[in-house]
């Protein structure tokens, strides 16, 4: 008995050390030099305490240590209520896509549509002089401007500009026989063919919907929504582009998957067309919807901290897009993932290292008639337009938007079933990462990048 309680013991040892191994070549390729030197040492550490178990062979020690492993698996495991309240899934009210940032820098001082806005809103003409003030997007004269990164991404904008005509179109008159449950299955497998990470459908409600338009032409414009089905769907963003945020990778890289994602989405709402019905893709600057909320309501992920979708396996690094249809489709079931919330509750880690201090410490809040956690969005794009780029600090140092690597995945995994791992995970994260990890440098941008990203006449 004790010889096989000796065999594993040190079992468990040598997977520990394999596995703290494995995290040093984990961190490594992750380009985490600080987390490398620290798992380097403690793999160390593990060695040489093997060694010395080997040698000495303490029976009494074999004996504590795993009584205290059990004791932290049973912790580890035990199932622990989670607070299932943070925040409200229906808004109160829905939103006005005026309000918007976007649409509020688009208003130019002088301008009819200026003065009808601020008189109704003067408290956020004030708040908006600040960005007004700053260089502005994309500018030479921000923070961070990067002339290969920059004329990239404004080329990917341009990109984006040229599939406008077809994100809406006329359907065939010939409707094509495919029963719901064919429809749904072909448009998820149109979906990641094209290049979706994730898609998710759900039924249209009325607070998905922008209540007005807030750009272009069709400025102050009623919605009245009239298609039946959703489908959002995620394309990721590169790892490497984000952990350098917020300086010229992360804009490049937004722009970069806003192109790719508005692709996908004029490809699905062309085949529906095809197939005899009515279909709409709402891609970057072009919406009518709020996109991270339908891609909650299709399953994808939920709201967290910092007001973006959060998705199970890459966090908030992803870039969404939807599709409405008149087309009948099978809607996936929307569970709330509480551990996600909870866990973006107690991190805090977005607001640490916020560079503008827009991001909230606090519990979610009502706001509007809604529980929620809500940025300060003025201050958040007064710090895009002193940079210049789209920021994504939050992004880039949110523990979920880590590779999705075995290590990752074992994370998550535990987070999602176990709370209190999730204060383990925070401590670790810090440890290894640091508490507000230094942004990365740029990833080498080559002539096929400027290339790929050049519009076509």
């Amino acid at each position: 008995m004790a010889e096989l309680i000796s065999n594993i013991y040190f079992l468990i040892l040598w997977i520990s050390f394999a596995f703290s191994v494995q995290l040093i070549y984990l961190f490594y390729r992750e380009n985490e030099r600080p987390a490398v030197r620290k798992m380097t040492l403690i793999s160390a550490l593990l060695f040489a305490y093997i060694l010395i178990a080997m040698l000495v062979f303490p029976g009494v020690l074999i004996i504590i240590d795993l009584s205290a492993l059990i004791l932290i698996l049973i912790y580890l495991t035990w199932p622990f209520s989670v607070k299932k309240d943070l925040t409200d899934n229906i808004p109160a009210l829905r939103y006005d896509e005026r309000d918007i940032m976007f649409s509020r820098k688009e208003l130019s001082p002088g301008s009819m549509q200026y003065d009808q806005y601020y008189r109704k809103n003067p408290k956020r003409e004030i708040l908006d002089l600040n960005f007004r003030k700053e260089p502005g997007l994309l500018s030479k004269k921000s923070l961070y401007y990067h002339p290969a990164a920059f004329k990239i991404a404004e080329n990917y904008f341009k990109k984006i500009d040229q599939l406008i005509p077809f994100i809406t179109g006329l359907p065939s008159k010939n409707i094509t026989e495919l029963n719901i449950f064919e429809r749904t299955q072909n448009i998820k497998q149109i979906a990641t063919s094209l290049g979706a990470l994730n898609v998710g459908i759900t039924k249209c409600k009325d607070y998905h919907f922008y209540s007005h338009k807030g750009r272009g032409t069709s400025y102050g414009k009623q919605i009245y929504p009239s298609d039946k089905f959703a489908i959002a769907f995620t394309v990721e963003m590169d790892h490497q582009m984000v952990a350098a945020a917020p300086k010229a990778s992360i804009l490049m890289e937004s722009s970069k998957q806003y192109y790719n994602a508005a692709k996908i989405a004029i490809g699905i709402a062309e085949q529906i067309r095809n197939w005899g019905f009515e279909a709409k893709a709402h891609i970057d600057g072009n919406y009518e919807l709020i996109c991270p909320l339908v891609a909650r309501d299709a399953g994808l992920g939920e709201l967290g901290r910092m007001g973006i979708l959060m998705t199970p396996t890459h966090g908030p690094r992803v870039r969404i897009a939807v599709v409405t249809t008149t087309l009948e489709l099978i809607p996936d079931n929307y569970i709330k993932n509480h551990t996600v919330l909870d866990f973006c509750r107690i991190c805090k880690k977005c607001a640490d290292c916020c560079p503008s201090n827009a991001i909230s410490f606090s519990e979610p809040e009502t706001l509007e008639g809604t529980k929620r956690w809500k940025i300060n969005s003025e201050a958040c794009y007064t710090y895009w337009c002193k940079a210049g780029t789209d920021c994504g600090r939050c992004m880039a140092v949110c523990p979920y938007s880590h590779p999705n690597n075995v290590a990752h995945k074992l994370t998550r995994w535990a987070i999602r079933h176990s709370s209190p791992f999730r204060k383990i995970a925070i401590i670790l994260d810090d440890f290894f990462y640091g508490k507000k990890p230094t942004p990365k440098k740029i990833p080498q941008i080559n002539d096929s990048d400027l290339k790929d990203s050049i519009p076509k006449l």
